[in-house]
């Protein structure tokens, strides 16, 4: 009985300097919208988790938060190296205990509140006790534009041919940054359309046209025959690369 009892004793005194050694260490991260700003509190933010990237215990998780970021340092000021531009941008500060250097897996998707935007990265580095990952961070750039059809809604139903229907769709960059001539992202520059498809098969491509409102594209759909109709929008920049889909539904019967 004494020897188990000297035995525990040791194992906790054992357990109890490692947990003392432990340090917290900072591991900064923000995500940014590619040709845009950072994707922050206003578009749902970006959960950022963090594992063990070797047994993948999760260390820590959470959300980004704050703003966009400045958009003159951001989009119009000449970078130099070691220059940070996430002054006053969404952050998230992760804190993990450690007591030796450790493989880090982490991994983000923006913009939460955008799933069918959604898009996932990941990236390893190596963390080493009390060195914290600060300034800008870490930063990801996310691709992608969010699309969001507006109308009609899902599943929606007309009776009878020849149905003309209204086709809404907003655009903006990953960030939620506004698209329209006064800002850095031009209508012109995107190109918006929708490919129509029948029954499962494609009869149509369209494309939608800048309606003079903020993030807003348009485009009249003529629906000639009875059927199951899937409208998929899609954005298209072809210098930087971004893209984004959304889709809706029509029954005619």
């Amino acid at each position: 009985m004494l020897r188990k009892t000297v035995f525990y004793l040791v194992i906790l005194q054992f357990l109890g300097i490692q947990l003392a050694c432990a340090i917290p260490t900072h591991v900064l991260v923000r995500v940014k919208a590619k040709d845009a700003k950072f994707i922050g509190t206003s578009m749902g933010g970006a959960l950022v988790t963090i594992k063990d990237a070797y047994t993948g215990e999760l260390l820590t998780k959470g959300f980004t938060s704050g703003g966009t970021g400045d958009t003159h340092l951001i989009m119009k000021t000449p970078k130099t190296r070691g220059m940070t531009i996430g002054r006053g941008a969404a952050r998230f500060d992760g804190i993990i205990d450690i007591d030796e250097p450790k493989l880090i897996e982490i991994s983000v998707k923006a913009p939460y509140a955008q799933r069918q935007a959604m898009q996932e990265m990941t990236l390893t580095t190596w963390v080493i006790p009390g060195r914290d990952i600060a300034g800008d961070g870490i930063v990801f750039e996310m691709p992608g534009f969010v699309v969001d059809v507006l109308s009609p809604p899902a599943h929606t139903m007309k009776k009878g041919s020849g149905n003309k229907i209204r086709l809404v769709a907003s655009v903006s960059p990953m960030c939620g940054c506004p698209v329209n001539p006064n800002t850095f992202w031009h209508p012109e520059s995107i190109e918006v359309g929708a490919f129509v498809k029948r029954n499962g098969k494609l009869i149509d491509e369209i494309p939608l046209k800048f309606s003079g409102k903020t993030n807003i594209f348009v485009a009249d759909l003529l629906l000639k025959e009875p059927g199951a109709y899937t409208i998929s929008v899609f954005a298209f920049d072809k210098k930087s690369g971004n893209t984004g889909v959304d889709m809706t539904t029509i029954v005619i019967h």
